[in-house]
């Protein structure tokens, strides 16, 4: 035995001695209760040491990894400056000269560094810091400010009229006011971008309406709301939609259009192509491209500055990428859930109108409106609208000023102007326009309406002091009096139905039962007793003779 237990130990040293002293020992004895090597004491002082080697292999191996990314970051450095960034390089002698102009005019913020250190090294140092710090901040911005409920998108079940289209379409609408046969004005407002024909005028009382006698009646843009989209749409068919209405609704007379925002876009176009159907236009806060050539600089750039550069840079996608709204519009308005508006559409907006947006009543209608203009959930009529908004209409609202016509070229012409009396013609839209323009909007900044002055100069510009883009249209029932009165003048009610005309009375002969006509001859003298005595009786005449 002890034979053995010496070349168990002379068998340790030299395993010791080859691998290295692991300061673990190992009890020789074997413990039959435990079926295995060592005992109980022994078994835990193992643990421990296990646990204390697991805590030096974790850090020795985050220390090989940090050396490892050294390297490699050096590594990628030495490859960069060996093919990127040498002076013969395309990257080096484009952007080069601009990051050398940028670094001398920034140099003065080296003087706030230590002398012993060099700046390259200390800014790379400075900006991963404020990297870290602001990836922190980011991931800890939902615990800092709890998350509001987030209210989701409900499609209502449909509830419009609907009218067919030449075409085959379909558009829905709807009223408000007096019916059509009763009706001394009426008018047709087509919506603004993200909207429906729930909003036409927005907050608009009936009583009003029925107090000027007024019929108004809203509608759905193609891919709006419950309206079929249009496969190839422009501001031209955007009139012949509204001509169509117009009849289909029995709007018999000319009738007024009403535009708002991105509406009056279609509003001018029906000025443009159905003038002899329009009485005259109401507009309020009425956009025009932003990039409509008879624009000077100095009003395209006020317009231009008074806008986020979201909304700046979604127009330039309009115009030159519009393949790309779709993903911008689905993280958005179609993204299924409500939002705030000047989010939503990118809006700056003053101090009134956010009051506005504030209100419950507004936020109600607001949504209810989202609602119904996503009911289809597609993104091809949102992007459609957004185009039309910035590409060439084919006129220009100075087309539709009152001018006369030039008369014809040519030795006819001429011969036609010494021996015959020419007629003299006028172009242009003949009705009255007016435009309302809050001077705080900045959505549609007031350049716009000292641009529609300028060209237009029969138009009627009424400026408003301190209101903003909703502020003056939404909800307000003093504005929409005073929109009314400037228009139509005092209120006289509806029309008077003609009254029916009394039918006359049947004066034919009257038979008795047998079929035999009896004639009944009225003298003067007789009365309506003694004519039915006569007729019911016929035999007393000769009784009394």
């Amino acid at each position: 035995m002890s034979e053995v237990n010496e070349s168990s130990s002379s068998w340790r040293e030299g395993t010791g001695s080859v691998v290295g002293d692991t300061e673990i020992r190992y009890n020789s004895r074997y413990s039959a209760v435990g079926g295995g090597y060592g005992g109980g004491p022994a078994g835990v002082e193992v643990k421990g040491k296990d646990g204390e080697n697991w805590k030096f292999h974790a850090v020795e191996f985050a220390k090989g990894f940090a050396e490892m990314s050294v390297e490699f970051g050096k590594g990628v450095r030495d490859v960069l400056k060996q093919s990127v960034i040498r002076e013969d390089s395309i990257l080096v002698r484009k952007v080069g000269p601009l990051c050398c102009k940028v670094c001398r005019r920034l140099s003065f913020l080296n003087e706030y560094l230590p002398e012993d250190r060099d700046p390259a090294h200390a800014w790379s140092v400075i900006f991963f810091v404020l990297f870290l710090a602001s990836a922190v901040l980011i991931a800890s911005n939902d615990n800092i400010y709890p998350t509001t409920s987030v209210k989701k998108v409900c499609i209502h079940p449909p509830s419009a009229s609907r009218i067919s289209l030449p075409d085959g379409r379909h558009l829905a609408y709807q009223q408000q006011g007096v019916p059509a046969e009763l009706a001394r004005f009426s008018m047709i407002a087509p919506h603004s971008f993200v909207s429906s024909r729930l909003a036409g005028i927005p907050g608009i009382k009936t009583s009003l309406l029925q107090e000027y006698g007024i019929r108004l009646v809203t509608y759905d843009l193609p891919g709006f709301g419950e309206s079929d989209p249009h496969p190839s749409r422009n501001l031209e068919s955007s009139a012949m939609d509204m001509l169509h209405l117009s009849y289909a609704v029995n709007v018999t007379d000319k009738f007024w259009v009403v535009g708002f925002s991105d509406g009056c876009m279609h509003a001018w176009a029906a000025l443009r192509y159905i003038p002899d159907r329009i009485a005259g236009a109401v507009m309020v806060a009425p956009m025009v491209s932003p990039y409509e050539p008879r624009m000077t600089k100095e009003e395209k750039s006020k317009m231009w500055k008074k806008w986020t550069t979201k909304k700046k840079n979604m127009y330039i996608l309009a115009r030159k990428f519009p393949r790309l709204l779709p993903y911008f519009y689905r993280r958005s308005f179609l993204s299924g859930v409500h939002g705030q508006i000047e989010t939503r559409l990118a809006l700056s907006l003053g101090i009134r109108d956010k009051a506005l947006l504030e209100h419950p009543l507004f936020e109600k209608f607001w949504q209810r409106d989202v609602e119904e203009s996503v009911r289809q959930k597609n993104a091809k009529p949102f992007v459609e609208e957004a185009v039309l908004q910035v590409s060439n209409w084919g006129f220009s609202p100075a087309d539709l000023k009152v001018q006369r016509k030039r008369p014809g070229k040519g030795i006819m012409h001429w011969i036609k102007s010494l021996f015959g009396q020419t007629e003299e013609i006028l172009t242009g839209f003949l009705g009255q326009i007016h435009v309302w323009q809050g001077m705080e909007d900045m959505v549609v900044p007031p350049s716009t309406s000292d641009f529609l002055q300028r060209v237009l100069s029969d138009a009627m510009v009424h400026r408003l002091l301190y209101e903003g883009h909703f502020t003056y249209f939404y909800f307000c029932d003093e504005c929409h009096r005073h929109i009314f009165s400037t228009v139509f003048g005092n209120p006289q009610g509806p029309l008077t139905p003609e009254p029916e005309p009394e039918p006359e009375p049947d004066q034919s002969p009257i038979q008795n039962d047998d079929g035999e006509t009896q004639d009944t001859i009225l003298g003067d003298v007789a009365t309506d007793e003694e004519n039915v005595s006569s007729v019911v009786n016929p035999d007393k005449e000769d009784y009394i003779d």
